[in-house]
This record gives C-alpha cells, sequence and structure tokens, in this order.
C-alpha cells in the first residue's frame, strides 16, 4: 500500500478493535486470533505510512536548512568583499570568514570560535629580520598545532608568503604545525595550484581565473 488516509486507518482500527471483541465474546479463539493479526497488520501500516511522510517532510526541511546556509555564506561574502574594498580589513572580517567556513573547519578538527590570534615581533631579527611583525592565526588542540591565514582574496604572493611566514612561527613556537591552512573568499586558481604544491590545506568560497577575473570553480 503506497498511501492511506490516516482518518480511514483509525475507523479500519476501530472496527477490528470491535470485531476482536465480538470474537472474543463468541468464545472463537481462532477468529479472535484472525482479528488481532488483522489489527496488527493495521497498525504495523499506518506507522510504515507516518514514518514514510515524516522522512519526506524531513528531507525537504534539511533542503530547505541547505539553500538556508549558502544563502547566509553568500551574503557574508558579499560582506566582507564590500569591506575588503572598503579598506576596513581586521579582526573582525577575519573571524566573519571563519564563521562562514565553520562547517569546513570543523571538519578537519578545528573550532572556529577557539582560533586565537599570535603576533610577534621579531625585535633582534632572530627569526626573521629586525623590528619585523608577525600575525598569523593559531589553533592548538590536544598537542595539535593549526597555523592557519585568512584573507578576503588570496593570490599567489599570498601563497608564497603564508609559507615562510609559517616555517618562521614554527621555529618561535618550537613546535611543528600538524597543519597550514589558507582561508579564504576568493583564491587565484594559480595561488591554488602552488598550496597544493606546498602542502598547505584551502578552504575557499571561489577560484578565480586571474586571466579574465572570473569564478571558475566554486566551493571548496
Amino acid at each position: 500500500m503506497d498511501s492511506i488516509d490516516l482518518k480511514q486507518l483509525e475507523e479500519v482500527v476501530e472496527r477490528a478493535v470491535k470485531r476482536a471483541i465480538e470474537e472474543a465474546r463468541s468464545g472463537d479463539m481462532r477468529a479472535v486470533a484472525d482479528a488481532i493479526k488483522a489489527l496488527a497488520d493495521y497498525v504495523r501500516t499506518g506507522f510504515q505510512e507516518f514514518n514514510r511522510r515524516f522522512d519526506e517532510v524531513n528531507k525537504r526541511l534539511e533542503a530547505h536548512e541547505r539553500l538556508l546556509e549558502e544563502l547566509a555564506r553568500s551574503v557574508g561574502e558579499l560582506k566582507v568583499a564590500m569591506g575588503s574594498l572598503g579598506r576596513r580589513w581586521g579582526r573582525d572580517l577575519e573571524r566573519t570568514v571563519l564563521a562562514l567556513y565553520k562547517h569546513a573547519l570543523e571538519e578537519r578538527g578545528i573550532e572556529p570560535g577557539k582560533v586565537e590570534r599570535f603576533i610577534y615581533t621579531d625585535v633582534d631579527g632572530r627569526y626573521y629580520r629586525p623590528g619585523a611583525r608577525l600575525e598569523i592565526d593559531v589553533y592548538i588542540h590536544d598537542d595539535r598545532t593549526y597555523l592557519i591565514e585568512v584573507k578576503s582574496h588570496a593570490e599567489l604572493e599570498d601563497v608564497e608568503r603564508l609559507f615562510d611566514k609559517a616555517r618562521i612561527v614554527e621555529r618561535i613556537l618550537n613546535r611543528r604545525a600538524d597543519k597550514v591552512l589558507r582561508v579564504a573568499v576568493n583564491i587565484d586558481k594559480d595561488a591554488l595550484e602552488m598550496a597544493k604544491q606546498l602542502g598547505i590545506d584551502v578552504i575557499y568560497g571561489s577560484v578565480i581565473d586571474p586571466e579574465n577575473n572570473t569564478a571558475i570553480i566554486t566551493p571548496g
């Protein structure tokens, strides 16, 4: 039975119950058993139909939820892009980007809310050059270290710079990074390819072809 009206099912069950009572009064136990079996079949059919309908509704809700998440991320990416154009890039926008890609970060074992800013000034040039200021996001959990840099638009030189910076920060922290991540709303195609070569994990919204400035892949 593909579908059944629940009101109709209720009436059928009621009739089956009355039949079982009547048969019990008549003393025909075989008839009682048959009536009870019929009742059980009706109830089972009802639950199967209810579960089927519930699954259908749940699937629709999940689809709507995914659409809302995609819409929220698109709005967030637009907000980040506008903030970058207005030269207001700072910690607030970085946190916005981390929140946009929360699920991708969590899949990698990173809690966005616990990512901390690491700032170091190389006063005497011991690690880089005198007076150089190094900034990077750090997530340390269960003796694992993740170095993360957030950008609105990552270009080739940004990826190369991150690779060098990560090596320097490892020396400062005196610990090897388990993962180096580049998180970007947009990343150039050549930058993404270089990141893969350097072993840098990348979370991004779109890949941009620098030659014509168009998105060619979304998302990652």
